[in-house]
């Protein structure tokens, strides 16, 4: 799995990534992946074509829920965490194009959960990337959200 670009291990039931290539899904598929959960654009530049279908011929779950790299939702954020929980017992990989927006929106999920404190979670991320302005705004504005409505 190391071969994925910016694969990063957080448990065995969970990883986030960047864009995995068609040859690596097998591999996914082999390591027991049950569900992959695509946040990057279905057109964009590391998209793979038909990702989708190529996952649920190896008997994965697929699941897309396209952010906007410059213009991050909380609905998008809220959307996946609703589907994280609808996954509890699976193994999941969460990716997009360079594991930016997979390691963000996953740092935020650890951190909903309880699994992570807010320290952790900006740390979890930053071995990843430095968010650029946008984006620390979001984790801080999603930070404040999650204790607010105590996810």
């Amino acid at each position: 799995m190391s071969s994925v670009y910016n694969f990063r291990q957080i448990s065995g039931m969970m990883a986030c990534s960047g864009q995995p290539s068609e040859g690596q899904l097998p591999l996914i598929a082999a390591e027991g992946y049950q569900v992959i959960v695509n946040l990057g654009l279905a057109d964009g530049k590391y998209a793979l074509k038909n990702e989708g279908a190529l996952v649920k011929q190896l008997g994965i779950t697929y699941h897309h829920i396209p952010v906007k790299f410059d213009d991050p939702k909380t609905d998008d954020l809220i959307a996946f965490f609703k589907l994280m929980d609808q996954h509890p017992n699976d193994k999941t990989l969460v990716h997009c194009a360079a594991n930016y927006r997979a390691s963000a929106f996953t740092g935020l999920y650890l951190f909903s959960t309880g699994r992570l404190n807010e320290d952790e979670m900006l740390s979890f991320i930053e071995d990843v990337w430095q968010p650029d302005a946008v984006w620390q705004q979001f984790i801080e504005d999603s930070a404040d959200f999650i204790k607010e409505h105590r996810f």
